[in-house]
């Protein structure tokens, strides 16, 4: 039964993996957890960042890079996608960069028969350098430079999605950029030491300062690279209410997006229409 005109919903899902640095057991555990999802009515899916693989170094995604358009894993995912009929907003994957040395860290989505809808290139690269650490995406990366959205309609209702990837999350003015949207899709591997500062915090500041639904999916857990992620994929609200959170390990969290909420939101606190910058 579809949903009445007057009262749109989306049934959506988040996927939380611990990636390996084994490719095709990572595709088959993103396989049965969106198979999950999909019995539990789940008509859009994420998955988090570096689902796919999750190397013993950084050098092993240029390795696993892919052209787009063409590549093992580009064709598993548009299967996964036709096969549980669904929107699926697929991580990230390594695809082709100009430097034959890097890769773009890349969010592409597929419709429900398998066809890929949209991409885009992760703009803004974590690094840092301290005393005794130093680690820079830069090195085996290559940024983007075009805002992420993409729409689609399910049951004659228009839905409008803003595209970011983990580091993104901490600028802002991208969100801006992309404009008023339902939801704002961000899967991620966000480390555990700023995880837990500021995770939920920065995720609740997106929802609520562009007064749309956010949707994390993350990497959560200890890798075979030792590498430790936070976790805690989630759905919050307009208001920035939480919705639902996964704290730790693989599996799915899930919750329905409502037009209805996002007009209350936006009626009561017109902050949206009060701009001047």
């Amino acid at each position: 039964m579809s949903t009445p005109a007057n009262h749109p919903k989306l049934k959506v899902a988040s996927i939380q993996m611990v990636s390996t640095p084994n490719l095709q057991e990572n595709l088959s555990t993103a396989s049965r957890l969106i198979a999950a999802a999909a019995a539990d009515g789940a008509q859009l899916a994420v998955l988090p960042e570096y689902f796919c693989l999750m190397g013993l170094k950084d050098t092993d995604k240029v390795s696993a890079r892919e052209s787009i358009g063409s590549g093992p894993i580009q064709e598993q995912l548009s299967q996964i996608a036709k096969q549980n009929k669904l929107h699926l907003v697929a991580g990230t994957i390594p695809l082709e960069a100009r430097d034959p040395n890097k890769v773009l860290n890349t969010t592409l989505v597929f419709d429900p028969t398998g066809q890929q809808i949209t991409r885009y290139d992760k703009i803004h690269l974590f690094g840092f350098q301290t005393a005794t650490e130093r680690y820079q995406e830069s090195e085996t990366i290559e940024a983007g430079n075009e805002p992420g959205i993409f729409k689609i309609s399910i049951d004659g209702n228009d839905w409008t999605f803003g595209l970011s990837i983990c580091y993104d999350l901490r600028f802002p003015e991208l969100y801006r950029a992309l404009g008023q949207v339902d939801c704002h899709i961000i899967p991620a591997a966000f480390t555990y030491t700023t995880g837990k500062d500021h995770w939920e915090i920065l995720l609740r500041a997106r929802a609520i300062e562009n007064q749309s639904y956010v949707l994390a999916s993350a990497q959560g857990g200890k890798h075979q690279n030792q590498r430790r992620t936070w976790g805690n994929s989630m759905l919050i609200d307009p208001w920035g209410e939480v919705l639902a959170n996964l704290p730790e390990g693989e599996g799915f969290i899930s919750g329905v997006l409502c037009k209805d909420k996002l007009n209350e939101v936006r009626s009561k606190l017109p902050a949206l229409a009060h701009r001047k910058l």
